[in-house]
C-alpha cells in the first residue's frame, strides 16, 4: 500500500457513437479520458487519447480531439516525465497518442498486442511506430508498490484495468471493461445478491469482479463515462 500515489484525469475529446452501436437510442456523445498517476517511482499514463483513423472511420465517429501534450501541460506534465504507459487495449481511442512516447515503455497483455498485429483490429501505425517499446503481460502484474494491472477481458480478450492500492481503498482505472459506471454498479450489485445467497435467476457478472474486489474498491474511473462508481457506504 502506498501513500504517495495520486489519479489525475485528462480530457482528451470526445467521439460521437451512432445509433447503430447504441441499441437503437440514437447517436451518444461519449468522452475520450486518460488517467494521469503520480506515484513514489515515477508517473504512468493510463490511456493517450483518440489517433488519427481512415475516412471511413473518421466518418463514423466524428472524434473531437484534445491534444495529448496540451492535457500533460496543463497537469505539468510532458511526455519525456512519462515512465510508463498503460493501455487498457488498442483500439485508436485508446492509443492515439502512443507514437509521442516512443521509447517508453507500454505496458499490455500480449493477447491484445498480437490481435491489434494481426491486422484489422485497428490503426495499425497507431500499434507499430518508430520507437515503440512493448512490454508483453500474460496476466495481472504488480507494476510497483501498490500499482497493480489486472486482466478484465470482456470488451476485448486483452482488456487490462489499472488498480492502485492506497489507504483510504482501492483506485480502479477500469478503461473500458465497463462502458458506463451504471454498468459496474449492476456488476457489482449482482455479485453482492450472489454472496448473500440470493436465489435464482440472478444476473450474471464479469467473474474478473472477484479478483477487483481484492482490492477494496473505493473509486472506480472509466474511459468514456465521467461518471466515477463509489460504494453505497460512503461519507460526503
Amino acid at each position: 500500500m502506498s501513500e504517495d500515489i495520486s489519479v489525475r484525469r485528462l480530457d482528451l475529446g470526445y467521439f460521437i457513437r451512432p445509433a447503430s452501436e447504441t441499441g437503437g437510442v440514437g447517436p451518444r456523445v461519449e468522452p475520450v479520458l486518460a488517467y494521469l498517476v503520480r506515484h513514489g517511482n515515477g508517473v504512468i499514463l493510463f490511456d493517450t487519447g483518440i489517433g488519427a483513423a481512415d475516412a471511413g472511420t473518421e466518418a463514423h465517429y466524428r472524434p473531437r480531439r484534445r491534444s495529448l501534450r496540451d492535457a500533460l501541460a496543463d497537469a505539468g506534465v510532458r511526455t519525456s516525465d512519462i515512465a510508463l504507459v498503460v493501455n487498457c487495449h488498442l483500439h485508436f481511442d485508446h492509443c492515439g497518442g502512443n507514437p509521442l512516447m516512443s521509447g517508453t515503455p507500454i505496458l499490455v497483455q500480449g493477447t491484445e498486442l498480437a490481435t491489434a498485429r494481426r491486422g484489422g483490429y485497428t490503426v495499425d501505425a497507431l500499434v507499430d511506430f518508430p520507437g515503440a517499446t512493448y512490454e508483453e503481460l500474460a496476466g495481472e502484474t504488480e507494476v510497483w508498490p501498490g500499482v497493480w494491472i489486472i486482466p478484465t477481458p470482456g470488451h476485448t480478450d486483452g482488456h487490462q484495468s489499472l488498480v492502485l492500492r492506497r489507504p483510504d481503498g482501492g483506485v480502479i482505472l477500469a478503461g473500458q471493461a465497463h462502458d458506463f459506471a451504471s454498468h459496474f454498479a449492476s456488476d457489482h450489485l449482482a455479485r453482492q445478491a450472489a454472496l448473500h445467497g440470493a436465489a435464482d435467476p440472478l444476473p450474471s457478472y464479469r467473474p474478473w469482479l472477484e479478483r477487483l474486489a481484492d482490492f477494496d474498491p473505493r473509486r472506480v474511473l472509466f474511459a468514456h463515462d465521467c461518471s466515477i462508481w463509489e460504494p453505497a457506504h460512503i461519507d460526503f
